[in-house]
């Protein structure tokens, strides 16, 4: 069983989808969980309570990723609570569907911004922090999408892409100092960002394409993720651990 007890987690987008999954999760496994979020109070507040009333320890904080001075007051509350950091998961994200001759300046910016800049600001802001404890676990959520291209959302699979190179380039630069930086890569999954794709059934005609024949559950990539930020993955670092169901077979 994946033991995380006494660990110290930051979950960024953390109220909604596969983020309140990984803080759920983590939390029964006993860790302390930040629940970021830049909008929905009201669905943070609900993880935090669901995550108090089983016994755990979680905080919601408001923090835009695109901001680092927003980012730099996220991680001191979470040092001002706990005292260290010891997993960050990168999940804040947004999916926007552009064609390519229709993209905008704004669409295309924003993408990168919340996607990539985002994490990137997450990553320099708990890093420090790490390197003075000589460990630390960094997850990034990723997508098949940057591994086989997504028509019609260029934008979104060259953002996640961007951080999988990251992620195989903070590997090396940061083992040496004890940190482990990996990141998961999500098929097609259940999550209100996906919501209207899967409407009228559409899903089951997508579940006949997927080798495993199902739509993947937030929990799916959240046991992913925790087993990552364990312990039991102290000897992984630098992989894209695909969550898909077999849709795209590939490392």
């Amino acid at each position: 069983m994946i033991d995380l007890k006494n660990k110290v987690m930051i979950v960024t987008g953390g109220s909604r989808g596969i983020g309140a999954s990984i803080c759920l999760s983590a939390a029964a496994q006993g860790a302390k969980v930040l629940v970021n979020y830049v909008s929905n109070s009201e669905s943070a507040s609900s993880v935090v309570e669901d995550i108090e009333k089983n016994g755990g320890d979680a905080i919601a904080v408001k923090a835009d990723v695109t901001d680092m001075s927003s980012v730099q007051e996220m991680v001191t509350l979470a040092l001002e609570s706990w005292s260290k950091i010891d997993i960050l998961v990168n999940n804040a994200a947004i999916w926007n569907e552009s064609p390519i001759e229709m993209m905008s300046d704004a669409v295309a910016d924003e993408t990168m911004s919340i996607n990539f800049n985002g994490s990137l600001n997450c990553i320099r802001a708990v890093v420090p922090t790490m390197i003075k404890q000589g460990s630390g676990s960094i997850i990034n959520i990723s997508s098949t999408a940057a591994q086989r291209g997504e028509a019609f959302h260029s934008h979104y699979a060259a953002s996640k892409g961007a951080i999988n190179s990251l992620t195989k380039s903070l590997a090396s630069e940061l083992g040496p100092k004890g940190i482990r930086v990996n990141s998961v890569c999500p098929g097609w999954t259940y999550t209100d960002m996906t919501a209207e794709v899967f409407r009228g059934g559409s899903d089951l005609v997508i579940a006949e394409t997927i080798p495993l024949r199902r739509i993947g559950k937030p929990e799916d990539c959240a046991a992913a993720v925790l087993f990552l930020a364990s312990d039991d993955a102290s000897y992984i670092t630098g992989i894209s651990l695909n969550v898909n169901g077999g849709s795209v077979l590939t490392g």
